[in-house]
């Protein structure tokens, strides 16, 4: 999904949506739109990699775990895209992955500590 690629989807959604919208607006929303997706799929990868490991390693230790795999597999990512003609690799990216994967383990472990508070509530009760 390169920049040429997704230009395909998001310049014609934009025109159907505002007629009048410029060249270099439509550039700015296809720049935004891809940098929150890079955020996205790794905060669900971080998620993902937290889930998987929660019960294998120690609590203390899933989160490291999870975020160096998480940004490993980012820094793989964009090492893979330079040799890729349409694609171009950027350390930009590399953070806003490591970033996206920070989130998602974060929201896990709010869920978790808001589930076990819950459940001490349940036990008390």
């Amino acid at each position: 999904m390169s920049a040429e690629h997704t230009s395909r989807f998001i310049g014609p959604f934009l025109r159907w949506l505002a007629p009048e919208i410029s060249a270099g607006a439509i550039l700015s929303v296809q720049f935004f739109v891809r940098k929150l997706a890079h955020f996205t799929e790794y905060a669900v990868l971080g998620a993902l990699l937290w889930r998987a490991l929660r019960r294998s390693l120690e609590k203390r230790t899933v989160f490291a775990a999870a975020f160096l795999i998480a940004a490993l597999f980012a820094v793989s990512d964009e090492f893979h895209q330079s040799f890729v003609a349409s694609r171009t690799a950027s350390p930009h990216d590399v953070l806003i992955d490591a970033c996206g994967a920070a989130v998602g383990l974060m929201t896990c472990w709010v869920i978790v500590q808001r589930n076990k508070r819950e459940a001490a509530r349940v036990k008390s009760s």
